[in-house]
């Protein structure tokens, strides 16, 4: 993710990403927002439900061509986070990664979310 959008979701959110800049021995957040722009407002939505639960994210990227967030969360919002991080992954499912507009998933040579202006990913 470019540098601008993920200054924005770190400053935005605070509590959530304040493991963002430290070391890879405390956190795999120090690897950043490892995914396309085009989840930024994905991203967006879900922070701003996670934030409020006092949720702390491990990480963020994209895996087998859906977005990933590995977090930490009191037991008494564990819930309701996992049930907003599992809508977030099925809406990745359908937006391209690299520019947001809709899309379907790439199954070869690797798994990825593509809207047809942006392409098939080659090997």
């Amino acid at each position: 993710m470019r540098v601008d959008l993920d200054r924005k979701l770190v400053e935005a959110f605070p509590n959530l990403y304040a493991d963002r800049h430290k070391s890879m021995l405390e956190t795999c957040m120090c690897w950043g927002f490892d995914c396309g722009d085009g989840w930024f407002d994905i991203l967006w939505r879900l922070s701003e439900k996670l934030e409020v639960l006092g949720v702390r994210a491990d990480q963020v990227k994209e895996k087998y061509g859906t977005l990933r967030v590995y977090f930490t969360c009191p037991a008494a919002g564990y819930d309701e986070a996992e049930t907003a991080v599992d809508f977030a992954e099925v809406e990745s499912l359908r937006t391209c990664e690299l520019c947001g507009a809709p899309g379907k998933i790439n199954e070869g040579p690797w798994y990825a979310v593509r809207c047809p202006a942006c392409g098939k990913i080659d090997a």
